[in-house]
Parts: C-alpha cells; sequence; structure tokens
C-alpha cells in the first residue's frame, strides 16, 4: 500500500506531525469507520468518517465520529441552508478525487467547506481517512481543523 496520497502530501505541506496506522480494508462492510476503528484497535469515537453532503444543492464535507450519524438538520443550520442530505458517491468521488470508503477530508481534488464536530477537541488525537481505503491518519485536532479551515459544532443527531 502506497502510503503517500493527496491527504499526506498536504499534510507534509502544511509540516503537520501525524502518524499513519494501515489495516486491512473490507469492501463489504457497510461502516467504514467502524471497521477502522476496530482493526487499529481505538474507540470509534476517535474515529472520524468523511461525509461528502450538500446542503441546498452545494458541495459540503463533515467529519463526525464513526460510531454517530450526523443531524442533516444541524448540518444545514452550520453552513445557513434550510436542508442537506448526503451527496451521491459518484459525485463524491467526482469532486474530492479519492474512491468511497477511501475519501479524506484532507487533500481534495476540489476544496469545499468542511465542519468538524466538536468531540474531536475532547481527544488528544483524532484519525481521519488518509486518502485511501486501509489508510488512517492520526492527528492533532486542532491542526486538523487549522488544515481544513473547518468549523466546529455539534453536528450528532440523537
Amino acid at each position: 500500500m502506497a502510503k503517500t496520497t493527496p491527504a499526506t502530501r498536504a499534510l507534509d505541506m502544511l509540516g503537520i506531525a501525524y502518524t499513519l496506522a494501515v489495516y486491512d480494508y473490507n469492501p463489504g462492510d457497510e461502516r467504514v469507520g467502524m471497521q477502522a476503528a476496530a482493526a487499529i484497535g481505538v474507540d470509534p469515537a476517535r474515529v472520524f468518517k468523511t461525509l461528502m453532503m450538500e446542503a441546498d444543492g452545494k458541495p459540503v464535507c463533515v467529519l463526525i465520529p464513526s460510531d454517530r450519524e450526523a443531524a442533516l438538520k444541524k448540518v444545514a443550520a452550520l453552513f445557513g441552508a434550510k436542508h442537506a442530505m448526503m451527496m451521491v458517491p459518484t459525485a463524491a468521488e467526482r469532486l474530492t478525487g479519492y474512491h468511497v470508503g477511501g475519501i479524506s477530508p484532507l487533500g481534495q481534488k476540489r476544496r469545499v467547506p468542511m465542519a468538524v464536530d466538536a468531540s474531536a477537541l475532547t481527544f488528544d488525537t483524532v484519525f481521519v481517512n488518509g486518502g485511501q481505503r486501509g489508510l488512517q491518519a492520526q492527528l492533532a485536532p486542532a491542526d486538523l481543523i487549522g488544515a481544513l479551515t473547518a468549523k466546529t459544532a455539534d453536528l450528532l443527531g440523537a
């Protein structure tokens, strides 16, 4: 597995410290973030899944803990929209340059507004997809938020 991806190049360019965790990706698993957390042996609340969404038809990227679901109304409100919905997988791949299951918030082909659930700030480090299936990048949440120029808010559903 190549450990140099657009995501790791973006982190390197910004001088952000990170470590990589590699695991065996199972394409049949519906909950990729949960699979990653189990494979690398960390609390699923520390592994943030990348959700490509649309807020009033405009693309946005939302990071939430892998064991939780996004509250669409909260996502919409954060981006000043009335409605939010998941992006169609083929559109997410075209927009980001990554394959579903390997979409990183870092190094995406096209920059979109970003948001990270505020729970990330309760950890010393969090994990996000490193830019390919089976690769997670571990970094400080403040570094992640800064690298993404992301908003932080409670984005979780009940």
